[in-house]
């Protein structure tokens, strides 16, 4: 891949820009939150919907940003001169970019504080192995499996229930109430007092309340000594600042510096190894999980459908944010990474290729995580749905604790949390890269030539933004900002883009700049996406969110009413950015003066405007009939402008309209 646009730079190679929208693709998400959604909602029939949704939804809008930053070289803010008033959707994605990327380095800061744990650990056991250190582990931390009831006779059953799974004074306080015994007699007639339990009926859901709550050594490594969560009372009062987090944090915002200090030449290389590694270890995991104990029940729960599933609308749902959050479309990320590619580059092979190799990475992790989740139920005796959660508890309570059934496990942790690594930073990578260029892209003599500089003023920027959670509760904070900062608001982006791009520039003139780059027009099958079907189902994403809302929490701490404002708030703030710079353009270019494209629109390169762009920029006036605002006669050397207002025609205030392209 040439050296095409130098002044704003391009990558290296297309590897480069290939493996890079692999790594932005394929992310944390795959692993943690794909698995998750997976099996709550029918394993297998979930990814029924969830290949549907890639098809009308995830591709179309993969395909549509990549095609418009590759065509224009311009990142998110500047590339919407087709129609200026559009233009706040740059605002809006970077706005996006930047408030997740303040987070997501914090999940990546946690990856990195458990890869160095593994390391200094390799020659001993982790230390979340078990329930004997005293500085974190509480009385409620549990090493050993539970007990396998089927295989105890009913002694040995009884003494199990009464000393170590379930209260026994509960149990006998029940047996005192008879309103509880007569419903107890409904199920099990002839029970009337404590000395006629037996293992069978205790077991049952009627003295579930009984049962003893364990947390695992993972989760209390976590909570109690990473996190120091329990040190923490509310958002009131979050706590102190962790030292050890803190520190980390300044230090993955330096690794994310230097990787992005050069731009796309110096990022471009690095996903050479941080877009191919997690494969390996992914491969690894698999091959290793499938030769552990119980690993049947895990890949069973995933592969074995629950067709009922398929008729609750909540599945479709989740099928379609998560094509939606895994892809990355809104972000702005692939757009700023199309920008770099030169004019004549293959991006429709490109996105094809790069959407089908993310979903087929989701499914491929599924049966790597779900084999090490079936050896986690058969140790602790759970049913697999148990021993699972999404976000962050499944990355580093789940995992770690599965690892400690493995044989080296301080090894595999250290590959595991390494492989977090790599995934996260590939998509940090656009992220931050987005928000770069963006605003680069609007003072181009000054930030370009200080691309450096501006990347460190940026790289503390968030790292300053993030300190707040790096205290005790800094969890609630991070799980706040995931909750809200990359919901609806990524819905209306995508939904503005394409009454943008379909609607007010218009689906035609888009197919033909598509045609100029790749040499032929999109098939019927992007157009009726693009047109029909993507924007009802981003419509239909809207409305089941909004249906399912629920507040923010985690660990069954329901955020305060104020909390859940704020969240409101990072969710409105980029929509009024679309709302706020549309009306600043109307008043700057007038009405329809604002939905039409402006004179510079189009390829950046002068060898690349060609067809309906050749005769921008050349002030040369004409005579012309045509209703769209630049039209080229046929015959002529003469070209005219008309900006559809009040018939007034001007020089270089449109796009030509490309009837029959004129001999000069």
């Amino acid at each position: 891949m040439g050296e095409e646009n130098v002044e704003r730079g391009n990558w290296g190679s297309q590897l480069d820009f290939f493996l890079s929208c692999v790594g932005y693709a394929v992310g944390l998400g795959n692993v943690w939150r794909f698995p998750y959604l997976a099996y709550r909602n029918g394993g297998a029939t979930f990814l029924f919907p969830y290949i549907i949704m890639l098809f009308i939804a995830g591709l179309p809008l993969f395909f549509m940003e990549m095609a418009l930053g590759q065509f224009a070289s311009e990142g998110p803010i500047t590339v919407w001169k087709m129609s200026p008033f559009f233009s706040g959707i740059g605002f809006a994605m970077c706005i996006i970019s930047g408030v997740v990327s303040i987070y997501y380095n914090v999940i990546i800061t946690y990856a990195m504080y458990y890869m160095f744990v593994a390391f200094v650990n390799l020659d001993d056991d982790l230390p979340w192995a078990k329930c004997d250190r005293i500085n974190w582990a509480s009385a409620k931390c549990r090493d050993e499996p539970y007990p396998r009831f089927a295989e105890l006779n009913e002694t040995k059953a009884m003494d199990a229930i009464r000393t170590d799974v379930y209260e026994n004074s509960c149990i006998h306080d029940k047996m005192l109430d008879d309103n509880f015994t007569m419903k107890l007699n409904e199920t099990f007639p002839g029970v009337g007092n404590y000395d006629e339990l037996n293992s069978t009926i205790i077991r049952n859901d009627l003295f579930e309340d009984c049962a003893k709550t364990f947390v695992s050594p993972a989760a209390e490594f976590l909570n109690n000594y990473v996190l120091g969560v329990n040190e923490a009372t509310d958002f009131s009062d979050l706590g102190g600042i962790s030292l050890k987090i803190i520190l980390t944090l300044a230090l993955a915002w330096l690794l994310i510096f230097f990787c992005l200090m050069k731009g796309v030449k110096s990022s471009g290389k690095v996903v050479y190894f941080t877009a191919t590694f997690p494969y390996i270890i992914l491969i690894v995991l698999l091959v290793r999980g499938l030769t552990l104990d119980g690993n049947w029940a895990g890949v069973e729960f995933y592969i074995v459908p629950k067709w009922e599933k398929l008729l609750d609308a909540k599945v479709w749902g989740d099928a379609a944010t998560q094509i939606f959050y895994s892809l990355g479309v809104g972000f702005g990320g692939l757009l700023t990474m199309a920008s770099y590619n030169t004019f004549k580059n293959n991006c429709y092979r490109d996105a094809v290729v790069v959407a089908l190799i993310n979903c087929g990475t989701s499914i491929f992790a599924g049966f790597a995580i779900f084999s090490l989740l079936g050896h986690m139920a058969y140790v602790t005796n759970q049913d697999v749905s148990k021993v699972a959660d999404s976000g962050p508890g499944l990355a580093f309570v789940a995992y770690p604790d599965g690892i400690t059934k493995l044989p080296a496990q301080s090894l595999w942790a250290f590959l595991f949390f390494f492989m977090i690594l790599t995934l996260g930073l590939d998509t940090q990578f656009a992220m931050m890269e987005t928000v770069i260029s963006g605003i680069s892209d609007i003072f181009p003599h000054v930030l370009r030539r200080r691309k450096a500089l501006f990347t460190f003023i940026a790289c503390l920027v968030g790292f300053l933004l993030g300190i707040p959670q790096t205290t005790k509760g800094g969890m609630w904070v991070l799980t706040l900002m995931d909750w809200y900062s990359g919901s609806y608001n990524l819905m209306f982006v995508a939904l503005a883009e394409l009454i943008c791009l379909m609607y007010v520039y218009g689906y035609k003139n888009f197919c033909s700049d598509i045609e100029m780059m790749v040499g032929h027009k999109p098939n019927i099958y992007w157009l009726a996406t693009w047109v029909v079907i993507t924007p009802l189902a981003v419509a239909f994403i809207i409305v089941i969110g909004a249906v399912q809302y629920t507040k923010a929490s985690y660990a069954g701490y329901i955020f305060e009413d104020w909390v859940q404002g704020m969240g409101w708030i990072m969710v409105s703030v980029p929509i009024a950015a679309i709302l706020i710079v549309g009306i600043l353009q109307i008043c700057r270019y007038g009405v329809p003066g604002c939905f039409k494209p402006l004179s510079d629109w189009g390829p950046a390169e002068p060898e690349n405007r060609t067809g309906r762009y050749a005769f921008m920029d050349t002030g040369i006036a004409i005579s012309c009939n045509d209703p769209l605002p630049f039209t080229v006669e046929k015959g002529g050397k003469i070209a005219a402008i008309n900006d559809g207002v009040n018939g007034s025609y001007h020089v270089n205030t449109g796009y030509v309209h490309h009837r029959e392209s004129p001999p000069l």
